[in-house]
């Protein structure tokens, strides 16, 4: 039996005998929902064995992914990581998304000097190694998630790095948040120093969140270190950012995905932030547009109130998607939230779910900022490698595949039509040339 099989086997040890230490620790599972509550201070955390190993047993990732956004402070204490991991055992979920830097500009791993140097780093999460190491004993797929340019703390450290006032003095956004200038270049190595770290620490992929250019607040005033700013120029940067990423981050084995607006799916401009679809899906893994319906204006796709029509706008916004990038490139953000006084339970959730399922796209995430996700609308376990379209046919469907047997029929007939003028030009051809010898 060779070391490493030995070390595999003390790992698969130690992490049972965490598990059974474990097993005391309230789990806040109900049965409509799971609410992971946020910590009201750091709690002490003694987890440590298993450290070394957790990225030697990473599991490869599942066919299909179906994930939950976890911030730092639920993935911090034992009693929580808990409740989690009970979720993951007992439903179809297999990917847990986690926060490693928000849009506060804290820092929630350790080991970033650049971080730690400049008072960035806050250690909601204690001993990650072995946080992973029990979630990938689990075959549970790791995503490490960075919000990028919007940050409210290192800006305000290296103002070099930051998007300014014509004034020279820091812009702030409508929360009075301050931001990272996408061309600073020195902004980008702040980013890849954590993206590196999390690999280093095991996670199998780097998320990018908030890679784009500022859209709230007096945007106007926004001074860039590019003199010569503009919707062409600020999407480059952004694709540029992703190449370096690639370039870092493939070959260390991670996977690369972003977040975009929902919008970005059927829109041909960069939306004033940046985001070009198909420019940015070359270079990363999977795509993740945000299509929660909450967020799209009335009138939106021809309804009136897209927040009470969750399948219909998921359908359109992805099949949108589709036209333009690789149906396996894309996972959806999903909304298990309530706004605008319209709740959103099991009904509505499993509605966006099936508009994926109805397009082929098996993969999504749910997204709930406080970590609080409707179980009714799970299934278990036994339903993570499958899916089911919809029988018989939503009129969605059916439209999809009129329009899509419309353009296979337009396609055949250019095609003979090309066929038939090819043959006729070359009749016309040896026409002439037997013409020219009968002469």
């Amino acid at each position: 039996m060779n070391k490493k099989t030995l070390k595999h086997i003390a790992a698969a040890a130690s992490l049972f005998a965490i598990l059974l230490t474990s097993a005391c620790a309230s789990i806040a599972s109900f049965s409509k929902t799971t609410i992971l509550e946020q910590p009201q201070e750091e709690e002490a955390l003694i987890e440590t064995v298993a450290a070394e190993v957790s990225v030697e047993i990473a599991p490869e990732p599942e066919k299909y992914i179906r994930g939950i956004h976890l911030s730092a402070w639920i993935s911090g204490p034992n009693k929580h990581r808990t409740a989690v991991i009970d979720l993951f055992d007992n439903t179809e979920l297999n990917t847990a998304v986690i926060d490693i830097k928000e849009m506060e500009g804290e820092v929630y791993i350790d080991g970033v000097k650049s971080a730690e140097a400049n008072g960035t780093y806050v250690g909601a999460i204690k001993n990650i190694k072995e946080y992973l190491a029990r979630l990938k004993e689990r075959n549970i797929y790791t995503i490490a998630r960075i919000v990028v340019f919007k940050d409210d703390k290192m800006p305000r450290k290296k103002p070099s790095m930051a998007v300014k006032n014509p004034d020279g003095s820091l812009w702030t956004d409508r929360k009075n948040m301050t931001w990272f200038d996408p061309y600073s270049k020195d902004a980008w190595e702040y980013t890849f120093e954590i993206c590196e770290r999390a690999v280093e620490l095991g996670f199998e992929e780097i998320q990018f969140d908030y890679i784009r250019f500022p859209s709230d607040g007096n945007t106007k005033n926004c001074v860039y270190s590019n003199k010569d700013h503009s919707s062409e120029t600020a999407s480059k940067a952004i694709v540029d950012f992703l190449k370096e990423a690639n370039k870092r981050l493939k070959s260390k084995g991670a996977k690369i995905s972003i977040d975009v607006f929902g919008g970005t799916t059927t829109s041909d401009t960069d939306m004033g932030i940046g985001q070009k679809i198909v420019e940015m899906t070359e270079w990363v893994d999977y795509v993740s547009p945000m299509v929660y319906p909450s967020h799209y204006y009335k009138g939106e796709f021809g309804l009136s109130d897209p927040n009470k029509e969750p399948y219909i706008v998921v359908y359109k916004a992805l099949e949108g998607a589709m036209n333009r990038i690789p149906r396996e490139k894309l996972r959806p953000w999903l909304q298990d939230f309530t706004m605008f006084n319209y709740p959103y339970g099991k009904e509505q959730i499993r509605a966006q779910i099936q508009a994926c399922y109805d397009l082929d796209i098996p993969s999504w995430l749910l997204w709930n900022a406080r970590c609080v996700y409707t179980r009714s609308a799970l299934k278990g376990n036994d339903a993570e490698e499958v899916y089911e379209k919809s029988d018989p046919p939503t009129p969605e469907m059916i439209k999809t595949a009129e329009k899509l047997k419309a353009e296979e029929e337009k396609k055949i007939q250019e095609e003979l039509a090309a066929a038939e003028e090819k043959i006729i030009a070359e009749v016309e051809s040896k026409q002439k040339k037997s013409g020219k010898k009968n002469k």
